[in-house]
């Protein structure tokens, strides 16, 4: 596919090509921007809606700025097409987030317009900041640093850490806060209502009046409009809302809010702003999905929509029906079962209640159900709280996203025995998002802590039963973690049992080798052994369930019966799965080969799950490859 680009758009490539533009030809620029966006988008589904909000803001920052000597550094990278589509990258974007495509996120290693890579949020403030310092240090002192944080993103207690710092540090900081009032969900908590406030305080609506009409309106801006930005900017403290203004409190400088979907206004008010030393927040309103009507009206859904029509926005007809659901909505649907026969049973997630689908309780159950925002860290001591209090929390968290919670999982749920069930949400390798996103290292990093139960489910089935179990009394802190995407159970809403936490059990029985297995690829071993049965091999298939604590008792029956083994695991091979059972092989005396299949030491890339499971060797065919290896050995 060869995207068609409007006639400005043909002439870009890069920066220095934006800058050639007068500044009336910008507005006509974002519009092809965002229609090449749309019609790539449609076909090859990505983060539409953010991108299309945050055009004008790429455009303005780089006609104004000289990227890469200038930095500019995107948080989570949802927002940045258009930066991309500016910086080189027009000709592959059809590409994006596909297999050997370019990424759709921010990478330092993609550009040098890149200038930190980015998945994860609240991020961007903090990085800014070091290599303000770091530049200060060696006496660039004319090089720009510009944040462009999400309001979402705000609510993450690293920007919050990142803006204590950077309001003492006197460095060459700018802070674009874009504020659209949702991340993928709508936007909670008070630092969300406080920024409605100010988009509607009529004080504030007066104060950027007045910046406009200071910088000469839409005509050509006086030598003096910096002196009055200042000057108007001195009296903020005293003439904005009662309650003074939080980022002033970090000693930032503050401007705003004012449009960012006025490409000229942000390109007049950032050059503006250029000669205001030490940290500084200029805070934009825009609109997510801008331009595209449905984008703009169903901002959740076509936030990452799919494939869809480029010109009506009809999402494509969904023909699954028949097929077996995701993993997603047997929890959404299994945790309601769950609560209307447990009073004390609660839902909590930072900010994915769609993707996780909790959204299904907060419907039902909106006084059980919490969203607290981008903030993992404080989702599991929040759910502590709540489980020393005598509730259930169920507190499912991206595993990626996992990863930034893990000294709470440990200090404040572990070691006090709390009975938190963690629903780690995109196990293993999620596709499309890439490197920032996989769930890879969850079992590596949660198999080494004391107290905690470690579960993964083969189907539907099985996360139904780890759930029933999870909540019992007295069962202390869980953890469940299953992959993104489809189960294998059309017909899966089967009763719940009580599971014996550290028993695995034998699918099938076999004499030439054996292969254990952990979660949902146990469905991949199924049908590798049913192709070597056909070649003549009989193989034996375990399933663990569980990685902690390890049913060392069918562990002893695999190796006194077996001399060939295969582990096969959606996690990373150093540490996880086939780690353990290497571990338990040399602890009592047992030899055997033992082939470990999983994510190689590697980062792996964005492209669709079969292709990286392909990549890594644990689909099928590695399977099959690899049992024709041990058994021919």
């Amino acid at each position: 596919m060869t995207p068609l680009t409007g006639p400005l758009l043909t002439l870009i490539n890069f920066p220095a090509d934006l800058k050639r533009l007068k500044l009336d030809e910008l507005p006509k620029l974002c519009e092809e921007i965002r229609q090449f966006i749309i019609e790539v988008m449609a076909v090859n589904p990505g983060h539409l809606g953010a991108s299309l909000g945050a055009v004008e803001l790429a455009v303005a920052l780089h006609y104004v700025y000289d990227a890469p000597f200038d930095k500019i550094i995107w948080d989570v990278g949802h927002q940045a097409y258009a930066h991309k589509i500016l910086t080189g990258r027009k000709e592959r974007f059809d590409t994006i987030r596909t297999y050997k495509g370019i990424s759709g996120f921010p990478k330092m290693a993609e550009s040098d317009f890149d200038a930190f890579g980015v998945g994860h949020s609240s991020t961007s403030i903090s990085a800014a900041l070091g290599m303000a310092v770091a530049a200060k240090l060696g006496g660039q002192t004319e090089r720009h640093h510009v944040a462009v944080i999400g309001d979402g993103a705000m609510t993450g207690g690293m920007a919050m850490e990142a803006l204590n710092n950077a309001g003492v540090s006197n460095a060459n900081l700018m802070v674009i806060l874009n504020d659209n009032q949702i991340a993928i969900d709508k936007n909670v908590g008070a630092i969300k209502d406080y920024l409605a406030d100010i988009v509607t305080s009529r004080t504030y609506n007066k104060f950027r009046d007045k910046i406009w009409l200071a910088m000469g309106g839409g005509t050509k801006y006086g030598k003096n409009s910096r002196a009055i930005v200042k000057q108007l900017g001195n009296a903020l403290k005293t003439t904005l809302l009662k309650s003074g203004n939080l980022f002033e409190a970090f000693n930032f400088r503050y401007f705003g809010p004012v449009d960012g979907n006025d490409v000229i206004r942000m390109v007049k008010l950032l050059k503006d702003m250029n000669d205001i030393k030490g940290p500084k927040l200029l805070h934009i309103h825009t609109v997510k999905g801008k331009g595209f009507e449905k984008a703009e009206k169903d901002q959740t859904v076509y936030h990452a929509p799919g494939v869809f029509d480029k010109t009506t926005g009809t999402l494509r007809e969904d023909k699954c029906q028949g097929l077996a659901p995701k993993y997603q909505t047997v929890f959404g649907r299994t945790i309601i079962e769950l609560a209307e026969e447990n009073p004390k049973i609660v839902g909590i997630t930072p900010a994915m209640s769609t993707g996780c689908s909790l959204n299904l309780m907060m419907a039902k159950m909106p006084d059980r159900t919490f969203d607290v925002g981008i903030a993992e860290q404080h989702a599991v001591t929040f759910s502590a709280g709540m489980a020393a209090s005598g509730y259930v929390p169920f507190c499912n968290i991206y595993s990626t996203f996992m990863q930034r919670g893990y000294d709470q999982v440990i200090h404040d749920v572990a070691l006090q025995k709390l009975n938190v069930v963690f629903c780690l949400d995109r196990g293993g390798l999620v596709g499309e998002d890439g490197a920032t996103h996989h769930g890879a290292y969850d079992l590596v990093y949660l198999r080494c802590i004391p107290n905690l139960v470690v579960a993964s489910p083969m189907n539907e089935e099985e996360l139904r039963n780890m759930m029933f179990t999870a909540q019992l009394k007295d069962m202390g802190p869980f953890a469940i973690r299953y992959p993104k995407g489809r189960g294998v159970m059309p017909k899966w809403k089967t009763p719940m049992t009580r599971l014996e936490v550290g028993r695995g059990r034998m699918i099938r029985d076999g004499k030439d080798a054996a292969i254990i297995t952990l979660g949902h690829m146990g469905n991949y071993a199924i049908e590798a052994c049913n192709a070597l049965e056909k070649s003549g091999h009989s193989v034996a298939i375990y399933d663990l369930r569980f990685l902690k604590p390890l049913d060392e008792e069918l562990l002893h029956g695999i190796f006194g019966k077996f001399n060939k083994i295969i582990t096969v695991e959606d996690g990373a091979i150093m540490g996880g799965m086939g780690s353990a059972v290497l571990e338990f092989m040399a602890d009592h005396g047992y030899a055997a080969k033992v082939r470990r299949l999983g994510i190689p030491d590697l980062f792996i890339e964005q492209g669709s799950v079969a292709q990286l499971h392909h990549e890594c060797g644990f689909d099928t065919e590695g399977i099959i490859r690899s049992a024709g290896i041990l058994l021919e050995g």
